[in-house]
């Protein structure tokens, strides 16, 4: 290895020079030496000359005429300072033997250099004894050119290096074996390598090592201003006392220039920056920015300037673009089609988009649009300057603003400039009937029903039911005045296609699309009443409905004819009417299982799908994470449920159901379904994935992680989730925390619909009794649904109540470790779940407003959407926290002793009833 580092040193130039530093020089002394000589007629101090005739202090040698001579001299103790390696540099000059008359042959031309380690300066005459061993001999010394007496003066030099040093000094010590010489200066020295800069990097003094071929690491450190751009900061420096091998580098740091040779990074003046680390220099402000003072990194952009989050600190400021101009309208009865021209100012960007916002104007006072108007081919973020509104009401007045953005609008605190355009659609014939059901068929007749029109567009007159038989092209028609018919006179076992559409004062809306129903092929007898009940019972709502719409048409009319103006439809008037109104329809009511997933699911083909790996079990078989590409849309995670090998008829037709009831529901904090594969080998149902799982899990993984402020937010999504399924006239029945699902932006959405129900929309008491045998999750459901198998809405309210308490409790288990008797019990005796640890007293209060006995009294979710927004909009009201101890039930007037949480007496015909109740912990 150390060959290695010798070749490469070899191959690089050295840095910087070597630096001596002296340890002892006699050339420099002014006084007698005294150093120690042995034996005493040896070696002899004199005084002399040198070249430039300045006093020296040498020592001389000359006992040639005598044999067997050992003269020896040393010098006073040398401190090492820490050096591991010295170098010797002695001046001397050496009489030719030949010049000598009468010498013996004993004369010599050279003399032995040696060195003496000690912790101190303790050497004696006599100690250490004058021989070879304990001295260390470093060479023997001969010179160059000896003289005669005719050529005196001839001076030697030579430098010798010993080493590795350990204690704290050491001597030198000369031995003569019968020369004739003069040891005119002695100089111990040593070498290192000076302080020095490379490549923005300071790196110390450092001295070499112990052998000549040594590398010693010298660890550097950038200079001020200067950022590391690898590391670590390295310097080799060799024996000779050069720096070799330079490792790793800084640069100067943004706002900063290289400086003075590259040794120093300075900052950039004012109205200059510098927005990268490296060699770069500064550069002067990019346009609408400045710097006012120096070292920096970004100008900042001048008032009503901005850069958007992705432009880099190099590129100009810019500001928002102008209003679009000369924005021109076409309407088209409920549409209206929009156009513009660019505006004056693009703001200096080249990412001008624009937004449409559209606002319904009644009474000289406008709102947003509902969520149903449609903008093609988006409303936010359009980069042509056309749009198309669709889905608007008739005869109502409407006002779009176009708005004209670019990436720096975010930044800036002023509304988009647009310009605004208003119109009012004209009268328009309604929309498509959704779809036409099947309740009934004999072997004449077909009992059809129907949803109205969701833009109904004004008051529903008639329907007109058109069908023929399969096959053939000539078509009979039959009108209704309500949303349900019978054809009658049809032939026996023989397909019909049917279609059905609405029509207003402004004319026939859009046909249906086509379906086929088959006639039986004998008539039931005993069914004819009960088939004919329905029918009779909706004709005579529908009867009602037409006649106070007749009324209130008859009272318009009467006023429009006193004031002379033409008839126009209110929307208090279509309210009568219900139009609109999207209803939950239960998939149990069809014949066909098949047609209610394949009505409600889209089916996706099977290559579009990707299973990646299980995440858990349901009830009907495993639950997988996969992916999802459709043809022109982008890949996204997915849940996908799969139907076990094996299944029954039965419980096929029960695992699509779920797909049939989620494919009805479009809301944000409701579970979103992608489709159904039916046609499959296993069967699948694929939904959103929600990347955290169930809400009771999340919470209980992140127990104390979250503010009072997103615990209400998370309940306030689950809120408006379950106020948009009693909208629609539909009943959970399972609401808990366990079947919430939680996505990575803490958006909850209800999940698992199956055990949810159909209520029925024209009742005033709408309830669910479910079949016998169905399981009840006591924990959470009302004690009228307990008692009485009644679930309604109210009931759906008392377990969101108990959801709320798992959310501010972190999920904690509702009731402990109370069994379900107890339980039942306890509720039955007005005892009530305490408020959570840290919980509001605001929400307390309404969790005890969901658990009222009374369930008309219980409040509606839209009553806890509106109060759960007010709170999130004052998070004060959230400060004030219940009183009550978290670790007991909680009873209006008292509090139930933690000793009966165990074991409550109960009321006996509850006890009775829950023996024979199949329970769900």
């Amino acid at each position: 290895m150390m060959d290695y580092l010798l070749v490469l040193c070899s191959l690089l130039l050295p840095v910087v020079s070597a630096v001596e530093e002296t340890l002892m020089d006699s050339k420099w002394a002014t006084t007698e030496l005294a150093w120690t000589t042995y034996p005493e007629s040896g070696w002899e101090e004199v005084s002399g000359y040198d070249d430039s005739m300045n006093p020296i202090r040498t020592y001389q040698v000359c006992n040639v005429l005598e044999p067997n001579q050992n003269n020896w001299l040393r010098t006073d103790f040398i401190p090492r300072r820490g050096v591991l390696r010295v170098y010797v540099e002695l001046k001397f000059s050496v009489r030719d033997c030949a010049s000598i008359p009468n010498i013996p042959g004993s004369c010599k031309e050279t003399f032995n250099l040696f060195y003496y380690e000690s912790d101190g300066d303790t050497a004696t005459a006599n100690s250490p004894p004058w021989r070879e061993n304990p001295y260390v001999k470093v060479d023997t010394i001969a010179p160059d050119e000896s003289f005669s007496l005719l050529e005196s003066g001839i001076v030697n030099t030579k430098l010798r290096s010993f080493g590795p040093l350990s204690k704290a000094g050491f001597y030198l010590a000369f031995q003569d074996l019968g020369a004739c010489m003069s040891l005119i200066s002695a100089r111990v020295f040593f070498k290192k390598c000076s302080t020095t800069i490379a490549s923005f990097a300071v790196f110390p003094e450092t001295a070499t090592g112990a052998e000549a071929t040594s590398l010693v690491i010298a660890t550097g450190a950038c200079v001020p201003n200067a950022v590391e751009v690898s590391v670590p900061l390295k310097l080799y420096c060799n024996g000779d006392g050069e720096w070799m091998v330079p490792v790793g580098s800084c640069t100067c740091m943004p706002g900063f220039e290289p400086a003075k040779k590259d040794t120093q990074c300075q900052a950039c003046t004012a109205g200059f920056f510098k927005s990268k680390q490296g060699e770069g220099f500064c550069t002067p402000c990019p346009p609408f920015s400045r710097a006012t003072s120096g070292a920096s990194s970004v100008c900042p952009c001048q008032n009503g300037y901005y850069r958007a989050d992705g432009d880099s600190p190099d590129s100009p400021c810019t500001t928002v673009p102008s209003a679009p101009l000369s924005v021109i309208s076409s309407i088209n009865e409920t549409s209206v089609s929009l156009e513009w021209a660019e505006p004056r100012d693009s703001g200096g960007r080249a990412d001008l988009v624009y937004n449409v916002v559209c606002k319904k104007c009644e009474h000289g006072a406008c709102v947003r649009c509902d969520d149903n108007v449609e903008v093609a081919p988006r409303r936010l973020g359009l980069a042509e300057r056309h749009a198309a509104v669709r889905n608007l009401q008739a005869h109502t007045h409407y006002s779009f603003e176009i708005q004209a953005v670019n990436g720096v609008s975010p930044k800036s605190p002023v509304t988009p400039r647009y310009a605004t355009v208003n119109i009012t659609t004209n009268q328009a014939a309604p929309s498509a009937i959704p779809t036409v059901h099947l309740m009934r068929s004999t072997a004449s007749t077909l009992s059809l029903s129907w949803l109205p029109p969701e833009r109904p567009n004004g008051v529903i007159l008639d329907y007109e039911i058109k069908y023929h038989e399969q096959g053939e092209s000539f078509s009979h028609t039959v009108t209704a005045q309500t949303s349900s018919a019978r054809v009658e006179g049809l032939k026996t076992g023989t397909v019909y296609t049917v279609q059905v559409r609405a029509r207003t004062v402004a004319g026939y809306g859009s046909y249906s699309h086509p379906v086929d129903y088959s006639t039986s092929l004998h008539d039931d007898p005993e069914r004819s009443v009960q088939d004919q009940l329905p029918l009779i019972i909706g004709s005579a709502l529908a009867g009602f409905v037409v006649i106070v719409a007749t009324v209130v048409i008859a009272v318009l009319c009467l006023r429009r004819q006193r004031t002379g103006s033409e008839l126009e439809y209110t929307e208090k008037l279509q309210q009568y009417v219900s139009p609109g109104v999207k209803v939950y329809i239960d998939p149990f009511t069809y014949e066909d299982p098949n047609e209610a997933v394949h009505e409600f699911a889209r089916e996706i083909d099977i290559s579009c799908v990707k299973i990646e790996e299980v995440i858990g079990a349901g009830e009907f078989g495993e639950v997988c994470r996969g992916r999802l590409k459709q043809p022109g849309r982008k890949e996204v995670a997915v849940a996908i449920k799969t139907l076990k090998a094996g299944y029954t008829e039965h419980q096929r037709r029960d695992f699509l159901a779920e797909a049939s009831i989620m494919g009805q529901f479009d809301h944000p904090n409701v579970i979103h379904l992608e489709g159904v594969l039916t046609r499959s080998c296993p069967v699948l149902i694929v939904t959103e994935f929600m990347e955290n799982g169930a809400l009771d899990s999340f919470l209980r993984l992140n127990d104390g992680g979250f503010t009072v402020t997103q615990l209400v937010g998370m309940l306030r999504g689950i809120a408006a989730g379950m106020k948009y399924l009693s909208d629609m006239n539909y009943v959970h029945r399972d609401l808990a925390a366990r079947n919430v699902l939680v996505n990575s932006n803490l958006v909850c959405k209800v999940s698992d619909f199956g055990l949810s129900r159909f209520l029925d929309e024209n009742s005033s008491d709408p309830t669910y009794t479910s079949s016998l045998g169905g399981k009840i999750p006591i924990r959470w459901t009302a004690p009228e649904a307990i008692a009485f198998r009644k679930f309604t809405t109210a009931s759906d309210v008392w377990s969101y109540g108990i959801v709320m308490w798992e959310v501010m409790s972190f999920g904690e288990r509702p009731y402990w470790d109370m069994s379900n008797q107890d339980v039942m019990n306890a509720v039955e005796q007005d005892y009530r779940l305490p408020p959570p640890m840290d919980c509001p007293a605001v929400l307390h209060q309404l969790m005890l407003e969901c658990w009222l006995k009374e369930r008309n009294a219980r409040p509606r979710f839209a009553h806890i959407v509106s109060t759960l927004d007010k709170l999130l909009r004052n998070a004060a009201s959230l400060k004030t926290l219940t009183s009550a101890h978290s670790g007991d039930l909680y009873r209006i007037g008292g509090t139930l002793p933690g000793h009966q949480r165990k074991s409550l007496g109960g009321v006996q015909d509850m006890r009775q009833m829950s023996q024979t109740l199949p329970i769900r912990v």
